[in-house]
């Protein structure tokens, strides 16, 4: 069965593309997980230098992003996006297989998570 997308909103996609062009050797946006907070994952975002021999790679518009085999079944689906608050300027993930968050917001667990 296929992975479905990650995707990145127009205004991702741009920031994205920004720090690409700033990091010599860059392939892409890696985007995952990693155990922690109190509800089981939290987002790891960066770029990519090197690909992993596990790692799922979707393509938008030019923009590669890289997904290792042991995050995708929690992140599959995910939009990301990119909003500006006041001063305040960062990523958003609207990820289908959130089944909560924490209170802080910095942590969520899927439906499907084995913790």
């Amino acid at each position: 069965m296929d992975a479905m997308a990650i995707t990145l909103t127009p205004a991702a996609l741009a920031r994205v593309r920004q720090y690409l062009a700033e990091t010599p050797g860059a392939l892409g946006l890696r985007f995952g997980v990693k155990r922690s907070g109190c509800s089981g994952w939290s987002y790891v975002v960066d770029i990519a230098t090197e690909a992993g021999a596990d790692d799922t790679v979707f393509e938008q518009e030019g923009v590669s992003v890289l997904v290792d085999a042991a995050s995708l079944a929690q992140v599959e689906g995910t939009q990301i996006d990119f909003v500006q608050s006041g001063l305040n300027r960062n990523f958003v993930f609207r990820n289908p297989r959130v089944a909560a968050e924490c209170g802080c917001g910095e942590s969520f667990t899927t439906s499907d998570q084995a913790a």
